[in-house]
Protein backbone atom coordinates (compact mmCIF):
# COMPACT_ATOMS: atom_id res chain seq x y z
CA UNK A 1 0.00 0.00 0.00
CA UNK A 2 1.31 3.79 -1.10
CA UNK A 3 1.69 6.16 1.65
CA UNK A 4 -0.96 7.92 2.24
CA UNK A 5 -0.57 12.26 1.70
CA UNK A 6 -2.79 14.95 2.23
CA UNK A 7 -2.95 18.88 0.38
CA UNK A 8 -5.30 21.49 2.01
CA UNK A 9 -6.57 23.61 -0.22
CA UNK A 10 -8.72 22.83 -3.06
CA UNK A 11 -8.16 26.09 -5.11
CA UNK A 12 -6.10 25.90 -8.70
CA UNK A 13 -2.98 25.12 -7.25
CA UNK A 14 -3.81 22.52 -4.17
CA UNK A 15 -6.10 20.85 -6.81
CA UNK A 16 -3.11 20.70 -8.90
CA UNK A 17 -0.54 19.64 -6.72
CA UNK A 18 -3.19 16.16 -5.54
CA UNK A 19 -3.15 15.25 -8.91
CA UNK A 20 0.45 15.58 -9.16
CA UNK A 21 0.91 13.32 -5.83
CA UNK A 22 -1.83 10.67 -7.29
CA UNK A 23 -0.72 9.89 -10.58
CA UNK A 24 1.01 6.95 -10.20
CA UNK A 25 -1.52 6.12 -7.55
CA UNK A 26 -0.78 7.46 -4.63
CA UNK A 27 -3.56 7.73 -1.59
CA UNK A 28 -4.11 11.27 -1.65
CA UNK A 29 -6.88 13.64 0.07
CA UNK A 30 -7.68 16.79 -1.35
CA UNK A 31 -9.12 18.60 2.00
CA UNK A 32 -11.96 21.42 0.89
CA UNK A 33 -13.10 24.26 3.30
CA UNK A 34 -16.64 23.38 2.26
CA UNK A 35 -18.91 20.77 1.99
CA UNK A 36 -21.01 21.38 -0.40
CA UNK A 37 -17.75 21.65 -2.56
CA UNK A 38 -16.36 18.73 -1.79
CA UNK A 39 -18.79 16.65 -2.78
CA UNK A 40 -19.54 18.36 -5.88
CA UNK A 41 -15.27 17.85 -6.96
CA UNK A 42 -15.52 14.91 -5.96
CA UNK A 43 -18.61 13.53 -8.05
CA UNK A 44 -17.71 15.18 -11.17
CA UNK A 45 -13.73 14.40 -10.41
CA UNK A 46 -12.72 17.56 -11.56
CA UNK A 47 -12.27 20.71 -10.23
CA UNK A 48 -14.72 22.31 -12.08
CA UNK A 49 -14.26 26.06 -10.59
CA UNK A 50 -10.86 26.17 -11.52
CA UNK A 51 -9.37 23.27 -13.76
CA UNK A 52 -12.12 22.45 -15.63
CA UNK A 53 -12.09 19.27 -17.86
CA UNK A 54 -8.47 17.85 -16.34
CA UNK A 55 -10.18 14.75 -14.48
CA UNK A 56 -8.94 13.30 -11.28
CA UNK A 57 -6.16 10.43 -11.16
CA UNK A 58 -8.46 7.61 -9.33
CA UNK A 59 -6.67 7.49 -6.30
CA UNK A 60 -7.55 11.35 -5.16
CA UNK A 61 -10.26 11.77 -2.71
CA UNK A 62 -11.74 14.72 -2.09
CA UNK A 63 -13.31 15.67 1.46
CA UNK A 64 -14.22 18.19 3.56
CA UNK A 65 -13.75 16.34 7.13
CA UNK A 66 -10.05 17.41 8.60
CA UNK A 67 -9.62 14.22 10.29
CA UNK A 68 -10.47 11.93 7.29
CA UNK A 69 -7.99 13.78 5.28
CA UNK A 70 -5.48 13.96 7.87
CA UNK A 71 -5.12 10.29 9.87
CA UNK A 72 -2.54 8.14 8.74
CA UNK A 73 -0.88 10.45 6.57
CA UNK A 74 3.02 11.01 5.96
CA UNK A 75 3.21 14.07 4.59
CA UNK A 76 1.14 17.55 4.71
CA UNK A 77 1.24 20.45 1.96
CA UNK A 78 -0.23 22.90 2.49
CA UNK A 79 -1.65 25.17 -0.83
CA UNK A 80 -4.29 27.79 1.08
CA UNK A 81 -3.80 31.54 1.13
CA UNK A 82 -1.02 32.69 2.87
CA UNK A 83 -3.36 34.47 4.93
CA UNK A 84 -5.14 31.17 5.99
CA UNK A 85 -1.90 29.24 6.75
CA UNK A 86 -1.20 30.61 10.21
CA UNK A 87 -4.79 28.91 11.74
CA UNK A 88 -4.25 25.94 9.88
CA UNK A 89 -0.56 24.60 10.75
CA UNK A 90 -0.95 23.94 13.98
CA UNK A 91 -3.41 21.26 13.55
CA UNK A 92 -1.42 19.90 10.72
CA UNK A 93 1.78 19.94 13.10
CA UNK A 94 -0.57 17.89 16.25
CA UNK A 95 -1.87 15.11 13.02
CA UNK A 96 1.18 14.46 11.09
CA UNK A 97 4.63 13.22 12.14
CA UNK A 98 6.13 13.96 8.75
CA UNK A 99 7.26 16.84 6.51
CA UNK A 100 4.63 19.41 5.98
CA UNK A 101 5.65 21.47 2.74
CA UNK A 102 4.06 24.92 2.21
CA UNK A 103 2.84 25.73 -1.05
CA UNK A 104 1.48 29.28 -0.85
CA UNK A 105 3.75 32.72 -1.17
CA UNK A 106 3.30 36.02 0.77
CA UNK A 107 4.84 38.10 3.35
CA UNK A 108 2.25 39.43 6.31
CA UNK A 109 2.13 43.41 5.48
CA UNK A 110 2.53 43.95 9.88
CA UNK A 111 4.68 41.26 11.16
CA UNK A 112 6.97 41.00 8.00
CA UNK A 113 6.64 37.32 8.70
CA UNK A 114 8.06 35.07 5.46
CA UNK A 115 6.56 31.44 4.91
CA UNK A 116 9.72 29.65 6.17
CA UNK A 117 9.31 31.84 9.21
CA UNK A 118 5.51 30.75 9.69
CA UNK A 119 6.07 27.40 8.65
CA UNK A 120 8.87 26.92 11.27
CA UNK A 121 7.37 28.38 14.03
CA UNK A 122 4.38 26.01 14.39
CA UNK A 123 6.58 22.74 12.38
CA UNK A 124 9.70 23.33 13.51
CA UNK A 125 12.83 23.16 11.48
CA UNK A 126 13.25 19.26 11.18
CA UNK A 127 9.71 18.69 9.37
CA UNK A 128 9.24 22.28 7.39
CA UNK A 129 9.81 22.75 3.55
CA UNK A 130 8.84 25.20 1.30
CA UNK A 131 7.70 24.39 -2.60
CA UNK A 132 8.23 27.55 -5.20
CA UNK A 133 9.17 28.34 -8.28
CA UNK A 134 7.53 28.91 -11.82
CA UNK A 135 4.54 26.74 -12.23
CA UNK A 136 1.29 28.00 -13.01
CA UNK A 137 -1.68 25.47 -11.89
CA UNK A 138 -3.58 24.92 -14.84
CA UNK A 139 0.04 23.81 -16.98
CA UNK A 140 1.21 21.50 -13.94
CA UNK A 141 -2.34 19.97 -13.84
CA UNK A 142 -2.59 19.08 -17.49
CA UNK A 143 0.84 17.30 -16.85
CA UNK A 144 2.93 19.90 -18.72
CA UNK A 145 6.93 19.97 -18.08
CA UNK A 146 7.66 22.03 -14.76
CA UNK A 147 10.46 22.64 -13.00
CA UNK A 148 10.39 23.92 -9.20
CA UNK A 149 12.52 24.09 -5.95
CA UNK A 150 11.77 22.64 -3.12
CA UNK A 151 13.54 23.95 0.20
CA UNK A 152 14.24 22.64 3.98
CA UNK A 153 16.25 23.57 6.50
CA UNK A 154 18.68 20.64 4.64
CA UNK A 155 19.11 19.59 1.21
CA UNK A 156 18.22 15.57 2.68
CA UNK A 157 15.26 17.38 4.22
CA UNK A 158 13.97 19.24 1.16
CA UNK A 159 14.98 15.89 -1.12
CA UNK A 160 13.03 13.75 1.11
CA UNK A 161 10.20 15.87 1.24
CA UNK A 162 10.39 16.02 -3.00
CA UNK A 163 10.22 12.27 -3.15
CA UNK A 164 6.77 12.34 -2.87
CA UNK A 165 6.12 14.26 -5.84
CA UNK A 166 7.19 11.33 -8.14
CA UNK A 167 5.44 12.46 -11.16
CA UNK A 168 8.78 12.85 -14.08
CA UNK A 169 6.69 15.66 -15.49
CA UNK A 170 7.04 17.24 -11.94
CA UNK A 171 10.71 18.00 -11.64
CA UNK A 172 11.85 19.45 -8.44
CA UNK A 173 15.67 20.89 -7.49
CA UNK A 174 16.31 20.58 -3.58
CA UNK A 175 17.22 23.56 -1.40
CA UNK A 176 18.72 24.84 2.17
CA UNK A 177 17.88 28.60 1.25
CA UNK A 178 14.71 28.89 2.85
CA UNK A 179 14.67 32.55 3.13
CA UNK A 180 15.59 32.62 -0.22
CA UNK A 181 12.82 30.55 -1.57
CA UNK A 182 9.83 31.93 0.24
CA UNK A 183 10.66 35.93 -0.39
CA UNK A 184 11.34 35.11 -4.27
CA UNK A 185 8.44 33.78 -4.20
CA UNK A 186 6.78 36.54 -1.98
CA UNK A 187 7.65 39.37 -3.79
CA UNK A 188 7.92 38.16 -7.36
CA UNK A 189 4.07 39.23 -7.31
CA UNK A 190 4.58 42.89 -6.46
CA UNK A 191 6.81 43.00 -9.52
CA UNK A 192 4.13 41.11 -11.51
CA UNK A 193 1.18 43.76 -10.67
CA UNK A 194 4.19 46.32 -11.74
CA UNK A 195 4.11 44.18 -15.14
CA UNK A 196 0.72 44.27 -15.64
CA UNK A 197 0.36 47.54 -15.33
CA UNK A 198 2.71 48.30 -18.15
CA UNK A 199 1.02 46.12 -20.36
CA UNK A 200 -2.05 47.39 -19.47
CA UNK A 201 -1.34 50.97 -20.45
CA UNK A 202 0.44 49.97 -23.52
CA UNK A 203 3.88 50.57 -22.73
CA UNK A 204 5.05 48.37 -24.93
CA UNK A 205 7.96 45.45 -25.12
CA UNK A 206 10.66 47.65 -23.91
CA UNK A 207 9.07 48.89 -20.52
CA UNK A 208 7.85 45.29 -19.61
CA UNK A 209 11.61 44.33 -19.71
CA UNK A 210 12.67 46.57 -17.63
CA UNK A 211 10.18 45.95 -15.39
CA UNK A 212 11.52 42.52 -15.00
CA UNK A 213 15.07 43.65 -15.00
CA UNK A 214 14.91 46.38 -12.31
CA UNK A 215 12.16 44.17 -10.11
CA UNK A 216 14.62 41.59 -9.74
CA UNK A 217 17.29 44.54 -8.88
CA UNK A 218 14.69 45.16 -6.02
CA UNK A 219 14.08 41.62 -5.16
CA UNK A 220 17.49 40.84 -4.34
CA UNK A 221 18.66 43.85 -3.04
CA UNK A 222 15.22 43.60 -0.18
CA UNK A 223 16.01 39.99 -0.05
CA UNK A 224 19.65 39.62 0.40
CA UNK A 225 19.06 42.43 3.35
CA UNK A 226 16.55 39.84 4.60
CA UNK A 227 19.85 36.32 4.32
CA UNK A 228 18.79 35.40 1.33
CA UNK A 229 21.38 33.70 -1.12
CA UNK A 230 21.95 35.55 -4.61
CA UNK A 231 22.70 31.94 -6.15
CA UNK A 232 18.72 31.34 -4.76
CA UNK A 233 17.35 34.43 -6.60
CA UNK A 234 18.66 33.67 -9.70
CA UNK A 235 17.42 30.47 -10.02
CA UNK A 236 13.85 29.25 -10.63
CA UNK A 237 11.94 30.28 -6.84
CA UNK A 238 13.43 33.40 -7.50
CA UNK A 239 14.00 35.00 -11.49
CA UNK A 240 12.20 31.83 -12.62
CA UNK A 241 9.06 32.53 -11.23
CA UNK A 242 9.43 36.15 -11.25
CA UNK A 243 9.96 35.89 -15.23
CA UNK A 244 6.87 33.77 -15.43
CA UNK A 245 4.34 35.49 -13.32
CA UNK A 246 5.26 38.80 -15.03
CA UNK A 247 4.82 37.95 -18.39
CA UNK A 248 2.37 34.63 -18.11
CA UNK A 249 -1.41 35.51 -19.44
CA UNK A 250 -2.25 32.94 -16.71
CA UNK A 251 -0.59 35.30 -13.49
CA UNK A 252 -3.21 36.95 -11.45
CA UNK A 253 -0.99 39.55 -10.52
CA UNK A 254 -0.57 40.71 -13.92
CA UNK A 255 -3.99 40.31 -14.77
CA UNK A 256 -4.39 42.43 -11.50
CA UNK A 257 -2.07 45.12 -12.52
CA UNK A 258 -3.50 45.00 -16.25
CA UNK A 259 -6.90 45.77 -14.34
CA UNK A 260 -5.38 48.93 -12.17
CA UNK A 261 -3.85 50.22 -15.90
CA UNK A 262 -8.16 50.55 -16.66
CA UNK A 263 -8.25 52.63 -13.67
CA UNK A 264 -10.19 49.51 -11.59
CA UNK A 265 -9.63 50.20 -7.88
CA UNK A 266 -8.05 47.56 -5.92
CA UNK A 267 -11.06 45.89 -4.70
CA UNK A 268 -12.73 45.80 -8.27
CA UNK A 269 -9.63 44.55 -9.44
CA UNK A 270 -9.15 41.35 -7.56
CA UNK A 271 -13.17 40.82 -8.07
CA UNK A 272 -12.80 41.08 -11.79
CA UNK A 273 -9.85 38.19 -11.22
CA UNK A 274 -11.86 36.11 -9.03
CA UNK A 275 -8.96 34.89 -6.81
CA UNK A 276 -6.60 35.74 -4.41
CA UNK A 277 -3.77 38.03 -5.79
CA UNK A 278 -1.01 37.33 -3.21
CA UNK A 279 0.78 40.90 -4.37
CA UNK A 280 -1.73 43.07 -2.65
CA UNK A 281 -0.75 42.05 0.68
CA UNK A 282 2.90 41.40 -0.26
CA UNK A 283 3.27 44.86 -1.28
CA UNK A 284 2.42 46.79 1.70
CA UNK A 285 4.87 44.22 3.31
CA UNK A 286 7.07 44.89 1.10
CA UNK A 287 7.00 48.38 1.76
CA UNK A 288 6.92 47.96 5.32
CA UNK A 289 9.72 45.75 5.16
CA UNK A 290 12.01 48.16 3.10
CA UNK A 291 11.94 51.08 4.94
CA UNK A 292 12.77 49.33 8.37
CA UNK A 293 15.69 47.57 6.51
CA UNK A 294 16.42 50.89 4.64
CA UNK A 295 16.33 49.32 1.20
CA UNK A 296 15.85 51.29 -1.43
CA UNK A 297 12.82 49.70 -4.21
CA UNK A 298 11.35 52.35 -5.67
CA UNK A 299 9.13 49.79 -8.35
CA UNK A 300 7.78 48.16 -5.63
CA UNK A 301 6.99 51.35 -3.60
CA UNK A 302 5.34 53.02 -6.68
CA UNK A 303 2.74 49.33 -6.80
CA UNK A 304 2.45 50.02 -3.39
CA UNK A 305 1.05 53.51 -3.73
CA UNK A 306 -1.35 52.31 -6.67
CA UNK A 307 -3.07 49.74 -4.03
CA UNK A 308 -3.75 52.23 -1.80
CA UNK A 309 -5.24 54.05 -4.64
CA UNK A 310 -2.70 57.02 -3.28
CA UNK A 311 -1.01 57.24 -6.73
CA UNK A 312 -2.87 56.65 -10.10
CA UNK A 313 -1.26 53.83 -12.54
CA UNK A 314 0.01 56.35 -15.36
CA UNK A 315 1.57 59.07 -13.04
CA UNK A 316 3.94 56.08 -11.25
CA UNK A 317 5.26 55.21 -14.32
CA UNK A 318 6.00 59.26 -15.28
CA UNK A 319 7.39 59.70 -11.52
CA UNK A 320 9.83 56.53 -12.00
CA UNK A 321 10.95 57.69 -15.53
CA UNK A 322 11.66 60.92 -14.12
CA UNK A 323 13.69 59.65 -11.02
CA UNK A 324 17.86 60.85 -11.32
CA UNK A 325 19.97 58.46 -13.53
CA UNK A 326 22.47 56.68 -11.44
CA UNK A 327 24.50 53.35 -12.08
CA UNK A 328 23.05 50.03 -13.14
CA UNK A 329 24.86 48.39 -10.05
Amino acid sequence: MRQKVCVIGAGSWGTALAMVLSRHGREVHLLARDAEKASRMQQARNNLDYLPGINFPASLKVTAAPEEALQGTVAVVVATPCHAAGAILPAVAAHCDGPVIAAFKGLDPVSFERTDELLLRHVGRERAAILSGPSFALEVARGLPTAITMAAGSVQLAQQAAAFFDDTAFRIYSSDDMTGVALGGALKNVIAIAAGIAAGLKLGHNAESAVVTRGLAELMRLAGAAGARRETLMGLSGLGDLVLTCTGELSRNRRLGMALAEGLKTDAAQARIGQVAEGVRTAAAAHAMAQAMAVDVPLMEAVNLVLLGKLEAATAVSRLMARPERSEF
